[in-house]
């Protein structure tokens, strides 16, 4: 049988913003995370919805960093793409970032699948901060967008079931230290590329677990899944039970029938065949499935409110065409984590391809039988459990041609553990100068010594990595990593024990002093934060005040933290020193502006704030939910908020 399907290199250039560098401090406070419920809903949920909703929810980012270096200056950039394709399908795909699959076409109609971004923007919806909009993206770790939104991950060409070749893609997700593979191939003349995902549990303990494939769409689509119910979640943090497709009113299956930005988690029977599909007034459309351990299915949409319309535009470019998300899952909601049990693994398959069928019309479970006939026809439900079971025993075929390198992580518990990882091999040449450090302390039982003119570095905070620090000989910068990695694992006050230690003999000073700060403010001791994160930033500058001394990532992040601490507790005139001393260049960023504004507020210079709104900014790494550009408005601003700046995401009288 001759085979059709390949697998080749491509370029693919679109404006881009660059993500910059990351943030140098270790993420030490609580997770910012907007996707919470009210504790008055709890009670109504079915049982195991309610138990793995309070499963392990994440509470930390460490050891991963915050990424919030980039800005949203966009110029032409080449983007390393992958491209699997057979007389049917050509899907792209973007190994440097996440693997996402960003494009996915239906060759015979020549029709885009999905909703392809015309521009790589980030913006901070991811756990760790940066995230672009558009295509397929593979969500592992917890609740939320996963950090490797915009990371790079391994790829390789594998044999495929049916005696081609598969794209295996692959990488170590840090959060809850867990390998995971994502298998794409096209058997030949198919309408549906497949995609088969193995997350694995090495540990010797069970670890909670999160996956959510998210599909971008354009919104001017019915999202048709097989359920009469979904539970809605808002921004308001509300979960609660509705009809499906009307509810108040109005059909939630039309994306922009909705005001608000919403999700709306489906509810599946159990033995129905899990689907969800995004039909246009034509009745043309995509249609994913699975086997039946991806359990969820959800809808996204930003809603046609005011906010949802900049949201659009924010994370594109504007008179580009809107998009929702239609998304499947482990759990029924996003809010849940299951068990993986010790030395175990979950797997399933996905399937994405066209649907053609009427989505018009009341009549939801006429739609929906119609909709389940087609893609019957289509693609069987019982040939996805034959393609699961055929690739099965290809989950761990050693991958052949390299096709992309990602993180050096992988190989570096594989050092640490001897794991045989089969199917998913992290190589030794991909430690890369991020894992130096703690490969020395490995296999000599020390850190060696840190260039004072550079930050720490980040912090491994698994335990055994915990146990190595704490028998490790007592420098400074052992004490900085060992206070990180007993704070993350919730001992603070042996954490402060160890960085208070370290300070003594530190060359540079802030490190220890800001995490410091961190506890201070923590604790409950607001002043005490305040004078640290000044000594630290004292330190950082080196006493000078001329501008562009310190290294500017340094600098922005620490002088972020300490202007917010030092106005917590009203000392402006110390929050103006810190930001009178930042370079120039972090002056000039959005966020800056939004800061300088802040500021001028509590120094009673209202005038001069509201004029820092005249000019404009654009803060970059706005946080998805954030509300700080209303808040600030609304204390210096006349009349409406403008409506550049209206991000909202809920209702005005939501609590």
């Amino acid at each position: 049988m001759e085979i059709v399907t390949t697998i080749r290199r491509e370029v693919l250039t679109l404006p881009a913003a660059p993500l910059g560098p990351d943030n140098p401090l270790p993420p030490l406070r609580p997770l910012d995370e907007a996707h919470r419920i009210d504790d008055r809903d709890r009670a109504a949920l079915p049982r195991d919805m309610a138990r793995q909703v309070g499963y392990e929810p994440l509470r930390s980012l460490l050891p991963a960093p915050v990424r919030d270096g980039y800005d949203r200056a966009r110029t032409p950039v080449d983007l390393d793409a992958l491209v699997i394709e057979n007389d049917r399908l050509k899907a792209t795909v973007l190994p440097a970032l996440g693997g996402r699959i960003a494009s996915l076409r239906h060759k015979p109609a020549d029709r885009e699948l999905l909703y392809v971004n015309p521009v790589l923007q980030p913006a901070d919806f991811a756990l760790n901060g940066a995230w672009f909009s558009g295509g397929v993206e593979w969500n592992i770790g917890a609740t939320g967008h996963t950090t490797l939104s915009c990371a790079p991950v391994h790829a390789a060409r594998v044999p495929a079931p049916d005696g081609g070749e598969m794209l295996r893609l692959w990488e170590w997700e840090r959060l809850r230290d867990l390998p995971f593979q994502v298998d794409l191939w096209l058997p030949e003349g198919s309408d549906f590329l497949h995609v088969g995902v193995r997350i694995r549990n090495p540990h010797e303990r069970p670890v909670p677990t999160y996956w959510w494939s998210n599909i971008a769409v354009p919104e001017d689509r019915r999202v048709l899944a097989p359920a009469d119910a979904a539970y809605h979640f808002g921004y308001e943090r509300r979960l609660r039970r509705i009809p499906v497709p009307e509810h108040e009113g109005a059909d939630r299956t039309h994306p922009l029938n909705s005001v608000y930005a919403a999700d709306y988690f489906y509810d599946v029977p159990d033995g129905r065949r899990r689907w969800i599909a995004a039909v246009d007034g034509d009745g043309h459309g995509l249609a994913q499935t699975s086997t039946d351990a991806l359990r969820g299915r959800k809808l996204f949409v930003w809603g046609s409110g005011p906010g949802g319309r900049r949201w659009q535009e924010w994370l594109t470019e504007p008179g580009t065409g809107g998009y929702c998300e239609i998304q499947a899952g482990l759990a029924r909601t996003q809010l849940e984590h299951v068990e993986l049990e010790p030395e175990s693994e979950v797997s399933w398959l996905e399937a994405y391809g066209p649907l053609d069928t009427p989505a018009g019309g009341s009549d939801w479970a006429g739609v929906l039988r119609t909709a389940e006939e087609r893609l019957a026809d289509a693609l069987p439900r019982a040939a996805v459990d034959a393609a699961y079971r055929a690739w099965q025993p290809y989950a761990d075929a050693d991958p052949g041609e390299r096709l992309a390198d990602g993180s050096g992580w992988g190989a570096l518990e594989v050092l640490r553990t001897g794991w045989k990882l089969p199917g998913t091999p992290f190589a030794e040449h991909t430690l890369g100068d991020e894992q130096q450090p703690w490969l020395h302390l490995l296999r000599a039982g020390s850190l060696p010594a840190a260039a004072v003119s550079r930050p720490p570095g980040p912090t491994l905070v698994a335990r055994p990595w915990r146990d190595m620090l704490e028998t490790a000989p007592a420098t400074p910068d052992t004490e900085y990593h060992l206070g990180v990695a007993q704070w993350h694992a919730g001992d603070r006050a042996q954490a402060e024990r160890s960085w208070e230690r370290g300070l003594p003999a530190a060359e540079a000073r802030w490190p220890l002093l800001r995490c410091l700060a961190v506890a201070d403010r923590e604790g409950g001791h607001p002043e005490r934060a305040a004078d640290r994160y000044a000594a630290a930033f004292d330190d950082l500058c080196g006493g000078a005040a001329e501008d562009g001394g310190p290294h500017e990532p340094v600098a922005a992040a620490l002088g972020r933290e300490a202007i917010e601490a030092l106005l917590a507790v009203r000392r402006t005139a110390d929050a103006r020193a810190v930001f009178d001393r930042l370079p120039a260049a972090t002056r000039a960023r959005g966020r800056f502006r939004l800061i300088e504004a802040g500021l001028l507020a509590a120094e009673g210079r209202r005038e001069e704030a509201r004029a820092v709104f005249a000019a404009g900014f654009e803060v970059a790494d706005l946080r998805e939910g954030s509300e700080a550009i209303g808040e600030l408005w609304a204390r210096v601003g006349d009349g409406p908020l403008p409506a550049r700046h209206d991000f909202r995401m809920r209702p005005d009288d939501a609590g």
